[in-house]
This record gives structure tokens, sequence and C-alpha cells, in this order.
């Protein structure tokens, strides 16, 4: 059975998905782009405020669903431009010192609203 997953402490989801799915012990959470879960427009211009806005997205997705950053097994990151790798990694990296998750990091054309970054993750719950 499967648990969908909605705060209002992240982004509500800008189409016809769940902000995360809980099934099977695991939660699954769809991609966070920065913006601000208040004010529904994106925290920055640059990539550094723009990742760390969807850390905290994902954060609150996930205490949500009953888990934690600490639980993460896998992210999947989507660059607008890879010569930003350098910077997304440095502050994604800050949240997972200890046993980091694992992770692709993939560039594509372009993301929803024309954000720099993307990221996904899969995680244990509690």
């Amino acid at each position: 059975m499967k648990q969908v997953i909605k705060t209002e402490k992240a982004p509500e989801a800008i189409g016809p998905y769940s902000q995360a799915v809980v099934a099977n012990g695991m939660v699954f959470c769809s991609g966070q782009i920065a913006l601000d879960p208040e004010t529904g427009h994106f925290v920055g211009p640059i990539i550094e405020t723009q990742t760390r806005q969807i850390m905290q997205n994902l954060k609150a997705v996930l205490e949500s669903a009953g888990s934690g950053l600490d639980k993460v097994v896998k992210t999947t990151i989507f660059l607008a431009d890879m010569n930003d790798f350098e910077k997304v990694n440095e502050i994604y990296g800050a949240y997972f010192e200890d046993k980091p998750p694992a992770r692709e990091t993939v560039a594509v054309r372009s993301l929803p609203k024309n954000a720099l970054v993307e990221i996904s993750c899969i995680a244990q719950v509690g």
C-alpha cells in the first residue's frame, strides 16, 4: 500500500505528482527545485542559493514522511549546466558528510521553471 506525502514545509507539486510517496518502508521523493514553500517563488538566481533551498525542501518532505537526510540511500541530481557540478557538490556534500548515499548527476537541456538544479531522492522510513 502506498501513502502520499504532502507537507506545507516544502513547495507544492507544480504538476500531477506527489511531493513523495511511501511504499514498502521506503520514501520516494519527487525532484525538488528551489522554490520557497511560503511564496512558491525561486529563492535566488544563483546555483548555491538554489541548491541550499532544494536540500531544505527535501529535508522537510523526508521528515514529513517519517524519514530524514540520514536515511537517504539514493539521490539524482539534474543540472542545467555541468559547469555548476563543483558548486552543487560542495553544498550537497555538507548535508551528507557521514555515509553519503549513492548518486548520479546528469546534465539536462532544461528544468522546470528554468531552474538551474533539481534533486530527487529515495530514503528509508523509520
